[in-house]
């Protein structure tokens, strides 16, 4: 009887993750609010069917009463986040917090699979952290010079980077020297400091008005990638950089800089590679071999990539379903490889079906940017699109062997105080964004019907005139 409740829900799952995603990017044709709305209203309800059979799958297959606790204490917190939030901020997007509370549940859901006394301190940092970035919006709205601070996000930002060099608070990791440790605490000062430098960018921006203002401030952004290299976090360089040129390419819409910018990145990966093979990429190069082949490395540099690739093998279309799969054997999985535990386990239809509910965040986003007039704001809302979706694609890209590993984890599902934080940060300042877009787009509704409203009163004057 277990077998057949678990191979039904196992086949609900997936049902229910892709009317998830379709209604996802049936929000951006639907033609009114109404319709808008009744899509997000759906998406509530995928969201809490996919956590309920998620959790029914481990209480069966792992035989925890816990389970139970944690679904029901799991699912209260996102109900009272998503009622509260919206009653906060009525203007805010639906779209974006539901895929902020369904990405959070999944990833609460697998580490709960693969690690319990990991999934409760994520619980616990994670909700503390959803409910202390919910004040962002209310921050920002108060503080309505932002913009002018451009210099004191440089320094901030790259002192803060500094921190991992200071002794007896940095510490390396994996082959990279980017974690700090304050009261037992861990921490990656580069996942705080890529808002500060999207705030930094969009400030900067503002402000250009010569090529010589340009060149300082890519002197300034090239500060903060220098630090990251010596930090040998390469990873986070992408991120950055790919974020700084993009920035700028929107700021000034020639494509000159862009194609300039990345081709500047090609030599400086060439001449550091030639330089600084053996003391800066040694790591790196590891990663490489194995990336080019991890099965000639598969007990030595290529072990991860392996048993990540076995994993979503193993799962197939379908998945082997929760508790039944091996997602520990994978290293690190419970951070930069849960994608592999997702699809092992879930399905590689649920893991495509995730991917494109990351995709439809970026273009909510994207969409947001594009109705901005504001300028800081739009280019700070562009840039937390790229970051959002560069780091989704070195994560991803990294566990299904498309590129190197870097590090990189998967927002709101990965284990990681910092990363979840930085990442509800960065939506919360999306959301800012949109509630000044909504603002405007009700005052312009407003103006509409008055006209609207004064053009027909003339009429029924005119009318009247006529008759008499």
């Amino acid at each position: 009887m277990n077998h057949i409740i678990v191979t039904i829900s196992k086949y609900l799952n997936l049902l229910f993750m892709i009317l998830y995603t379709l209604k996802c990017f049936s929000y951006f044709t639907a033609k009114n609010k109404k319709k808008r709305n009744s899509n997000i209203n759906k998406q509530v309800f995928y969201i809490f069917a996919i956590h309920f059979l998620c959790h029914l799958c481990l209480y069966i297959n792992m035989g925890k009463t816990y389970i139970l606790y944690y679904y029901l204490i799991e699912i209260s917190i996102a109900i009272f986040y998503i009622v509260l939030y919206h009653l906060a901020y009525k203007n805010a997007s639906r779209l974006i917090t539901n895929n902020i509370v369904f990405l959070m549940l999944i990833g609460y859901t697998m580490l709960t699979r693969i690690n319990t006394k990991q999934a409760v301190r994520q619980f616990i940092l994670a909700t503390v952290a959803l409910f202390i970035s919910s004040f962002i919006p209310f921050i920002m709205n108060k503080m309505k010079d932002m913009r002018k601070w451009d210099k004191f996000y440089a320094i901030f930002g790259i002192v803060s980077l500094l921190l991992v060099f200071v002794p007896g608070i940095g510490y390396e990791a994996w082959g990279s020297r980017n974690w700090i440790r304050i009261a037992g605490i861990s921490l990656q000062p580069m996942e705080f400091v890529k808002i500060i430098f999207i705030l930094f960018v969009a400030s900067a921006l503002v402000k250009v008005a010569t090529m010589t203002d340009l060149l300082i401030n890519a002197m300034l952004a090239a500060a903060f990638m220098l630090v990251l290299a010596l930090e040998k976090d390469f990873g986070a360089i992408a991120i950055f950089f790919v974020t700084y040129v993009l920035m700028v390419y929107l700021a000034t819409g020639r494509t000159l800089f862009m194609l300039g910018g990345f081709s500047l990145a090609v030599i400086a990966i060439i001449l550091g590679y030639m330089l600084f093979k053996n003391s800066l990429f040694g790591h790196i190069m590891v990663r490489v071999e194995a990336w080019k082949d991890p099965f000639k490395y598969s007990d030595t540099g290529g072990y991860q990539l392996c048993q990540s690739l076995y994993a979503i093998g193993t799962g197939g279309f379908i998945g082997t379903g929760l508790g039944n799969g091996m997602p520990y054997i994978i290293p690190v999985v419970e951070s930069d490889f849960i994608f592999s535990a997702i699809c092992e386990e879930l399905g590689v239809i649920f893991g495509l079906a995730l991917i494109l509910v990351y995709l439809s965040q970026f273009i909510a986003i994207v969409n947001i940017t594009l109705k901005c007039k504001l300028p800081f704001y739009k280019y700070m809302t562009f840039g937390v699109a790229i970051t959002y979706i560069i780091q989704v694609l070195l994560n991803i890209g990294g566990v299904i062997k498309f590129i190197p590993s870097t590090g990189v984890t998967l927002p709101l599902i990965s284990s990681g105080l910092s990363s979840v934080l930085s990442t509800l940060f960065l939506m919360q300042m999306v959301q800012y964004t949109y509630t000044l877009v909504s603002s405007e787009a009700d005052r312009v509704e407003k103006e509409r019907e008055d006209i609207i409203r004064r053009t027909a009163a003339v009429r029924d004057i005119e009318s009247g005139t006529a008759g008499i």
